[in-house]
């Protein structure tokens, strides 16, 4: 009977340690994304990789501390919000991103990125969600330049790399309209290059080249007047990964329609003449 007895008191002592291991590995568990900057609260743990090139302002940029921020980054957040992930944000060159979606290393792209017809075969849309004009950028002091129209077969005119402003200066060139399309991976080597003379003008996105020239007073002017994008911004996902462009869709809507999304622009673009974003 005593020996029983000695059985059962045992028994009780290891039922109450597995228990009080299990209770920590639980708390232990549902701790592990606080390292995480870029994450918030969400309450199922599920984290993406979002990743950008954050030298398009104020889309993507960085902060005086370099964390990544932007329209973007808060328009993804917002929708991750809304569908219940949190994000994690990576920074690459604009040309690499479409090539991580495919590898997975990322498992969103948003850059501010078109949704041209030559991506969509590489990767899939989401809806679009913001529609930027072009405008031509010259030095502050050049008053030969007016409008597109005035660029001529001996100049050379500079535009970031994957934007709708390369894609017109390389139509440009091709169409022997000026003599050199200058295709650079920053928006701030391209303004640089403009600034110092290595070329004659920048084509670019209004509101980021009106963004560049409020932080750059009396150097670069804008001129003539904007002109069609050939396509809208959207955010990119692997192809086939109908799943999450499906979660993407719906949070971009809720955000778009319970009015997150008229902040954002408060915040990030009011100021700037552009005036046609998605709604």
């Amino acid at each position: 009977m005593k020996s029983m007895k000695k059985f059962l008191s045992v028994l009780m002592i290891l039922v109450m340690v597995l228990a009080m291991a299990a209770c920590g590995t639980d708390k232990n568990a549902s701790g592990g994304g606080s390292a995480d900057a870029d994450a918030g609260n969400n309450s199922s743990g599920e984290v993406l990789v979002v990743g950008t090139e954050p030298t398009f302002p104020p889309f993507d940029t960085t902060d005086d501390d370099g964390n990544i921020v932007g329209f973007d980054m808060d328009l993804i957040k917002a929708i991750g919000e809304d569908q219940g992930f949190d994000v994690e944000f990576r920074s690459l060159e604009f040309d690499g991103l479409i090539s991580a979606l495919q590898a997975g290393t990322i498992d969103i792209a948003i850059a501010g990125m078109d949704a041209s017809p030559e991506r969509q075969e590489q990767v899939d849309f989401s809806d679009p969600y913001y529609t930027a004009s072009l405008i031509v950028a010259v030095a502050a002091d050049n008053d030969t330049i007016k409008s597109v129209d005035d660029l001529t077969p001996d100049m050379k005119v500079a535009a970031q790399i994957g934007t709708t402003g390369a894609d017109m200066v390389e139509t440009l060139k091709s169409e022997g309209k000026i003599a050199e399309a200058v295709i650079l991976n920053g928006l701030d080597t391209a303004m640089m290059q403009l600034i110092n003379g290595d070329v004659q003008a920048v084509i670019n996105d209004t509101p980021v080249t009106e963004n560049y020239i409020s932080k750059q007073p009396d150097k670069i002017k804008t001129v003539g007047d904007t002109m069609e994008a050939s396509a809208p911004y959207a955010i990119a996902v692997q192809k086939g990964n109908t799943a999450l462009l499906e979660r993407i869709n719906a949070g971009l809507a809720t955000v778009q329609n319970d009015g997150t999304y008229d902040e954002l622009i408060e915040k990030w673009l009011t100021g700037s003449s552009e005036a046609d974003a998605e709604a």
